[in-house]
């Protein structure tokens, strides 16, 4: 029997062959006799073209998918990228064979808006400050009057960025009483509305908002959108929060605004370069709190990343155009719809 072939990246399994991440659960894949899946190890960070060679879907956790990964046969249609992240998908490759690339915006959606959340509740309380006084002993707690937190009630929200997870911050952050604004100068204004979000200037965004939290993609646009003349434009109080993506803030600028009193601090979970090295400057200040791009890593979003790449495979086996595609244009292509007719036949 002819089988669907669905390729895997290879860190999504440990060398003994376990899986990295069991709350991804595979078995919609794996107890369908129509489909047979296969790993493939990068090389030098890269899928190699060999390794995918006669699959039809490729889900894709952090290798590169590159013009040099696009095999032979012109069977590969979908690489469903695991995360809402599609820097690591070359995206004119695909529109060059028609291979849709998909993400997973319901899946990161609530662990990602969770994030900025914990962020905002752990620097307004200065927990990792508290956590350390109190490690220090009978002498750390003497110092607990020099460090009181600050309660949110009044206090204002700026979100950089009001799509899929910058809206559901807005959600999550309304019962804390915060003032919510945003700027993106593609926001639905209706939902903006029934949100309870001012939309303001990019200025304003930054002149008024105690906690910045960033949610725009990484693109030539957006590359250090975050500098040095902005970031004086904050309040001497005001908290940077990043779970975007790192070249989206100047991270040497950043840095400088955080030793020399342009703002109060910094919650990151991502970097300009990642793995952040060891001797980063920014991972030496007490007033930052950093975590190695994971902070929504939970079973939850785990589990709805990877049933959402596996509905958008399941979609192309029979036939269907699945939900999540970044390269729209794709789906207009000659490529494509014989790829998904012939799918429909073949699978359905």
């Amino acid at each position: 029997m002819e089988r669907f072939r669905v390729a895997l990246s290879g860190d999504f399994r440990r060398a003994d062959g376990s899986p990295t991440y069991p709350s991804f659960d595979l078995t919609p894949l794996t107890s369908d006799p129509r489909i047979e899946t296969v790993w493939v190890d990068p090389v030098d960070g890269v899928i190699p073209a060999a390794g995918l060679e006669g699959c039809h879907a490729l889900i894709l956790l952090m290798p590169r998918f590159a013009r040099q990964s696009v095999p032979s046969g012109n069977t590969l249609a979908i690489v469903a990228r695991f995360g809402v992240g599609y820097d690591n998908v070359d995206l004119a490759a695909c529109d060059e064979h028609g291979i849709a690339a998909v993400i997973t915006p319901d899946g990161v959606r609530r662990p990602v808006a969770v994030s900025v959340i914990t962020y905002i509740l752990a620097l307004s309380q200065k927990l990792l400050v508290k956590d350390r006084l109190c490690r220090a002993g009978p002498e750390g707690w003497a110092k607990r009057s020099d460090h009181m937190g600050e309660g949110l009630v009044g206090k204002t929200l700026g979100q950089l960025g009001l799509g899929n997870i910058g809206a559901e911050v807005c959600r999550l952050a309304k019962p804390f009483d915060l003032k919510l604004i945003a700027y993106d100068p593609y926001a639905n204004v209706a939902l903006a509305r029934e949100l309870g979000v001012e939309l303001v200037s990019e200025e304003e965004v930054f002149r008024r908002s105690d906690y910045l939290s960033v949610s725009i993609p990484l693109s030539e646009a957006t590359r250090g959108f975050v500098n040095a003349a902005r970031l004086k434009l904050m309040k001497p109080t005001a908290y940077l929060i990043n779970t975007a993506r790192g070249p989206v803030v100047d991270q040497k600028a950043l840095y400088r605004a955080l030793t020399d009193g342009t703002i109060a601090g910094a919650g990151l979970d991502v970097f300009e370069i990642e793995p952040a090295p060891a001797d980063e400057p920014l991972l030496k200040l007490d007033n930052v709190i950093v975590t190695p791009h994971s902070l929504c890593w939970t079973d939850e979003c785990f589990a709805g990343n990877g049933a959402a790449d596996i509905a958008a495979v399941l979609a192309v086996m029979k036939g269907e155009t699945p939900r999540g595609i970044v390269n729209r244009g794709v789906v207009d292509s000659p490529a494509w719809k014989q790829r998904l007719a012939e799918f429909g036949r073949r699978f359905a």
